[in-house]
């Protein structure tokens, strides 16, 4: 039986407006695929009651966000709803030198960094809710953000949803198990990748002997 072929990792990135589900369908991928970790984001926010530092978010002091972006040891970082967030150089790179894909549950703005530092490492899928109407409830409903905060993401989404365009793959997740099976079939399709595969040469040169 043939070796593992070698794989670099790659970075998979969901955006969406809030509310539009990406958060639900990450952890369902984390869940169902061992070969695939998630970019844990640093923030000065406070943390939700159902979040938990070191799993959802660092949360960090804004001085160490600031040190942290005047040494570069971010991939990205921007401020969102006056606060800030950032990705962790580190962690990134060396998941993908050893073959493990990175997930990101991240917006438009740290998806055009991501690309501009790392962009032929980047699979990129947007989120779209079935409808305006269903995005607000979906806000409601969620139950963790005060109505100013719901009625603020709700302002943002259109200009959020401007950017569709900028991304490899849109989904609508009108049902939640087809949008599921479509982020699969993306990511298993972009695993396949001559160039992501830098074993693939020597598996066939072993062939051709």
């Amino acid at each position: 039986m043939a070796d593992k072929i070698t794989r670099r990792g790659l970075m998979f990135i969901l955006s969406s407006p809030s509310g539009a589900g990406k958060s639900t369908l990450a952890r369902r991928l984390l869940g169902d695929d061992g070969d695939i970790t998630l970019s844990i984001s640093s923030t000065t926010r406070k943390p939700r009651p159902s979040e938990v530092d070191g799993t959802d978010y660092h949360f960090i002091k804004k001085k160490d966000y600031d040190r942290m972006v005047k040494k570069g040891e971010f991939l990205e970082h921007a401020e969102v709803f006056d606060n800030y967030y950032g990705t962790p150089r580190t962690a990134v790179e060396q998941a993908l030198e050893a073959g493990r894909d990175v997930l990101f549950d991240i917006d438009w703005q740290g998806a055009q960094q991501l690309v501009a530092n790392m962009s032929q490492d980047i699979v990129k899928v947007f989120v779209l809710p079935p409808t305006r109407g269903i995005l607000e409830e979906r806000l409601k409903t969620r139950a963790e953000d005060p109505p100013d905060v719901v009625a603020g993401r709700m302002a943002r989404a259109s200009d959020e949803m401007s950017h569709w365009a900028e991304y490899d793959y849109v989904i609508v997740n009108d049902d939640l198990d087809t949008a599921y099976g479509e982020i699969k079939t993306i990511l298993n399709a972009e695993r396949l990748k001559r160039q992501r595969q830098p074993g693939l040469s020597d598996f066939v040169n072993s062939l051709r002997d």
